[in-house]
């Protein structure tokens, strides 16, 4: 009898078998892989595999997979304005801005890092007024948050912004201008109920040279000591913002009415900025 084959010899013979196979099958067979093994396993394998990976055809294959209403939208969208093939491109992703989009998964997840302040101020420009922000535990329950914590001002002004890249995030410009896109912000707000304090919400969509196009503010008017203790939401849908859009600036600020030492002043959390594709 003969040896039986190593898993190693077995491996091989499978990789063999698959690079015979022409490149319009290699493509459908490769399109059935998860994003992060296309990039982490099969691109390292060979120039043709790498080429493949690179491109857009695996890539569409997998949108096309989704029959959601969204999904079925965003296919149409991606051949109706697919990306520029060199301009979109980057030292840290390679490969094609489908392979980026499939990857970050932009549509349907939080864009703002860092929300709750779980990791403290990571991911936040940050100006301290008084005693400066500080991080606590949530004195209600916010609900859908991924942390039940947040940020606590003082008795002078405190701010704090975010920029998000929504091509670094995965969105192509071309989708990006499409007119189809609309980007949803939201903010958490509450004040303690010993202190009344003021808040403001400030979110601005720039071009690629922070240039501001279209802006969102928020002004409620101010909590009055003893009159309240919970958090409500601030949110907003930009539409039709047009073309150019690159970064979103979430921008925070907020005080105490009392000019108490310490942290009273208005409370933020579970911010918020995500991507849908406009259906009508």
């Amino acid at each position: 009898m003969g040896a039986r084959p190593s898993r190693r010899q077995m491996t091989e013979a499978r990789r063999l078998a698959l690079t015979k196979l022409p490149p319009e099958l290699l493509v459908q067979v490769l399109s059935h892989v998860p994003p992060r093994a296309l990039v982490t396993c099969c691109r390292p394998v060979c120039r043709a595999w790498r080429d493949l990976v690179d491109g857009p055809s695996i890539w569409l294959l997998q949108l096309a997979r989704d029959r959601s209403a969204e999904g079925r939208a965003l296919y149409a969208l991606a051949q109706r304005c697919p990306a520029d093939a060199n301009g979109n491109r980057h030292d840290e992703f390679p490969f094609c801005a489908l392979a980026r989009f499939c990857l970050r998964a932009p549509f349907g997840r939080n864009l703002i890092y860092n929300s709750c302040g779980e990791q403290g101020f990571r991911g936040w420009e940050v100006e301290h007024g008084g005693n400066g922000w500080a991080v606590e535990k949530n004195f209600t329950l916010v609900p859908g948050a991924p942390s039940q914590t947040c940020f606590v001002t003082s008795f002078e002004w405190c701010s704090k912004r975010q920029l998000v890249d929504l091509v670094k995030e995965g969105v192509w410009q071309e989708l990006l201008d499409s007119g189809q896109i609309e980007i949803c912000v939201a903010d958490w707000w509450g004040a303690r109920e010993n202190c009344g304090c003021i808040y403001r919400l400030r979110v601005r969509l720039l071009d690629e040279y922070e240039n501001e196009v279209v802006k969102f503010s928020a002004s409620p008017n101010p909590v009055l000591q003893w009159t309240e203790r919970s958090c409500r939401q601030v949110s907003h849908v930009f539409t039709n913002f047009g073309k150019g859009i690159r970064y979103v600036s979430f921008e925070q600020y907020g005080r105490d009415t009392r000019s108490w030492v310490g942290h009273y002043g208005a409370l933020v959390t579970h911010s918020s900025v995500r991507l849908r594709i406009r259906l009508s």
